[in-house]
C-alpha cells in the first residue's frame, strides 16, 4: 500500500505593493547615482580647465615644441647613422 499524498501546488504570491515599492526605490537610487556622477564629472572637468589656465605654456604649444624636438633628434640620429655608415664604407674601400 504505497500511497502518495498529493499536496496541491501552491502558486507564488507576490505582494505587488512591496514589488512596486522596490521598483520605485531602485529607480530613485539610479537617478541619485546619475546626478552624483554628473556632479563628479563636472568637478573634474572644472579642475582640469583651471589647471590648464594656470599653465605658463598651453598644452598645444608644449606638444608642438616636443614634436619639433623629436623631429630634430630624429634628423640628428639619421645624420649620425649616415656618417657612421659612410665612414665604415670608406674604411672598407681602402
Amino acid at each position: 500500500m504505497n500511497q502518495h499524498h498529493h499536496q496541491p501546488h501552491r502558486a507564488i504570491q507576490i505582494d505587488t505593493r512591496l514589488a512596486k515599492t522596490g521598483v520605485v526605490l531602485t529607480a530613485a537610487g539610479a537617478a541619485v547615482a546619475c546626478v552624483g556622477m554628473a556632479i563628479g564629472a563636472f568637478a573634474v572637468f572644472t579642475a582640469g580647465r583651471r589647471m590648464i589656465r594656470g599653465m605658463d605654456v598651453p598644452p598645444s604649444q608644449q606638444a608642438a615644441a616636443k614634436w619639433q624636438q623629436a623631429k630634430e633628434a630624429s634628423r640628428a640620429g639619421m645624420r649620425a647613422w649616415q656618417s657612421a655608415s659612410e665612414a665604415r664604407n670608406g674604411s672598407l674601400a681602402r
